[in-house]
């Protein structure tokens, strides 16, 4: 028995010296030259490493370093730098016939870098291409046979962990860095499918995750290799991509759940996108409510560009049709989408409202009405310009009582609107830009004042620039003539222009103003030219339709004076008249 352990012991000794001896023994880095040769001819690139050390332990070669060249068009920079390489080795054939036979290679802390040029096309784009097309054009014969002038390249597994990826075009030096990039696949070949796991955290916080398969490698351009994975992305703050112009407020959070499907050159993504706190002009804030696109899209890799089938946009309860074209070729996605709505619950839109730059008056809510649209979303993403028709319909304005709000412009003080506003229809032709709003043909029909039409802008600091013109009903026109028939406000002085008989077109009364402020604090200013000018040119152009003695009782007034106390009505008055 004690000679039987002492064996044992004996054994163990040697096996002990033999791993800790047998590494220096080994001349490992004369393998480097074989890694270079065949990692160089496998990517198509220069490949470099340090030092190589042996583990019989954990049966591995490990280098310090690594270096793979970029495309010379791209960049006379590596494509890949990282801390140190560890590849897998069978112990047995390198020990007793210096055969390396990989089994598996971890690359521990890389730095990739994703140049993009003016063609749309990439620096991986030529990655490993030239040894594919080698290995399939080599006979099964000289294969199997073990020519030395192959280039077959397999392993079973690939690891890169901890590493970095950093993205960016070749006429411009932003660059956007996605960080503890992992990835890890098996049975890794250019001639074959094999699955690949890739996850990353996204710049400014979010996740990336892809999962399938990937394979065979495309001989002539990697990016046209074949992929059919799942793609979930989580939390992504688009203003950090570097994709989109922070400075012109475009913005939001994303989140992306789709499977993707890359063959023959055509890439087809079917699944859903969330835009949360969405902002699309400078001044606005981020939307309250989120935005969701059930999409399908269909890529061609060689024309980098792409068509977006129809697909579904929903605002809560209110859902709109897009589908389009875009182009990828440049520094930036250029878009032509059109977005059709029709019926549009105006209560589910209220909080996207601050993304587009516009604010409700304070206390107030939209409780009813329904929106149409036809819009069309052209230009690059970075500076996306949406144009086309808007309407709102049956709508109700709670909380905002218009009269009050235009006391100011020709005395409406008389006219009871109520607390809420009820709108027949708004419509407008709008241009949304990254700049601000512009509107034109404005029109809105309130059944208690009458008509308003005009134009104007909403700029990149939600301040208004609108020249309207009101055309009161023939109801508000009276109501405005009798409302102060005591002689004072405009109701006094149209009733002394008039001979008291209120107005004497049919249209009504039409009062042009201004819109300024805020749409939050919007103020209305009275245009009091345009008024008097319209006053006397239409009011009293039109008495001649009325009896002799009531065109006697206007002509007995002076216009001048009529002008004149048009003009006070809305001056502030000094402290003594008070």
């Amino acid at each position: 028995m004690k000679k039987t352990l002492k064996i044992i012991l004996v054994v163990v000794g040697v096996l002990t010296v033999l791993v800790l001896v047998l590494p220096f023994l080994i001349p490992v880095n004369q393998f480097r030259p074989t890694i270079e040769e065949k990692a160089s001819a496998a990517l198509g690139r220069k490949v470099q490493l340090g030092d190589i050390s042996l583990s019989l332990l954990s049966g591995s070669l490990s280098a310090e370093n690594l270096s793979i060249g970029d495309d010379p068009k791209f960049s006379p920079s590596p494509f890949l730098t990282a801390k140190s390489l560890n590849v897998g080795v069978e112990i047995m054939p390198l020990i007793f016939s210096k055969t390396l036979n990989v089994t598996g290679v971890t690359i521990a802390g890389p730095q990739v870098i994703l140049l993009r040029n003016t063609a749309g096309q990439w620096n991986y784009s030529s990655l490993g291409g030239s040894a594919a097309k080698s290995q399939v054009q080599q006979a099964p014969a000289a294969r199997s046979a073990g020519s030395s002038n192959a280039t077959e390249f397999s392993v079973k597994k690939l690891t890169l962990t901890d590493g970095s990826i950093i993205i960016g075009s070749t006429n411009s030096q932003n660059r956007s860095t996605y960080d503890h990039v992992n990835v890890a696949a098996s049975d890794v070949s250019l001639t074959s499918k094999f699955p690949v796991t890739v996850t990353a955290d996204l710049p400014a916080g979010g996740k990336f995750k892809l999962d399938g398969i990937v394979g065979p490698v495309d001989q002539a351009d990697t990016t046209l290799t074949p992929l059919d994975a799942r793609l979930n992305v989580t939390s992504l703050d688009l203003a950090s991509t570097g994709f989109l112009d922070s400075s012109a407020g475009l913005g939001g959070i994303l989140d992306l759940d789709s499977n993707l499907s890359s063959q023959g050159g055509e890439a087809q993504t079917k699944g859903k996108v969330k835009f949360s706190k969405s902002l699309l002009v400078a001044g606005g804030s981020p939307a309250g409510v989120p935005v969701t696109v059930n999409f399908d899209t269909k890529y061609n890799l060689h024309r980098n560009s792409g068509v977006l089938n129809p697909s579904t946009l929903n605002i809560g309860g209110a859902a709109a049709h897009l589908n389009g074209t875009y182009e990828s070729a440049g520094e930036a996605t250029v878009v032509n989408i059109k977005l059709d709505a029709k019926d549009m619950p105006a209560k589910d839109l209220e909080a996207f409202l601050p993304a587009l730059g516009i604010h409700l008056p304070k206390g107030a809510s939209l409780q009813a009405g329904t929106l149409n649209s036809s819009l069309n979303l052209t230009g690059p993403t970075n500076k996306l310009v949406i144009t086309g028709n808007v309407g709102l319909f049956n709508g109700v304005l709670a909380g905002f009582d218009l009269g009050s709000k235009m006391s100011s412009v020709a005395s409406l003080a008389g006219i009871k609107t109520g607390k809420d506003l009820n709108i027949e229809k708004v419509t407008s032709n709008l241009r949304v830009a990254p700049t601000g709003i512009r509107a034109d043909n404005f029109l809105a029909v309130l059944p208690t004042l009458g008509n308003f039409t005009g134009a104007g802008t909403v700029d990149s600091k939600n301040v208004l620039d609108f020249k309207m013109l009101a055309t009161l009903t023939k109801e508000a026109s009276s109501s405005a003539s009798s409302s102060a028939g005591s002689g004072g406000g405009l109701g006094g002085l149209l009733s002394a222009v008039t001979g008291g008989g209120g107005s004497a077109c049919s249209e009504g009364l039409k009062i042009p103003f201004q819109i300024q402020g805020t749409t939050a604090e919007p103020k209305f200013i009275p245009d009091v030219g345009g008024l008097a000018k319209d006053l006397f040119k239409s009011q009293l152009g039109c008495l001649g339709g009325r009896s002799s003695s009531s065109s006697d009782k206007a002509q007995g007034q002076n216009p001048a004076d009529a002008i004149n106390a048009l003009s006070g009505l809305f001056k502030k008055k000094k402290p003594q008249d008070k």
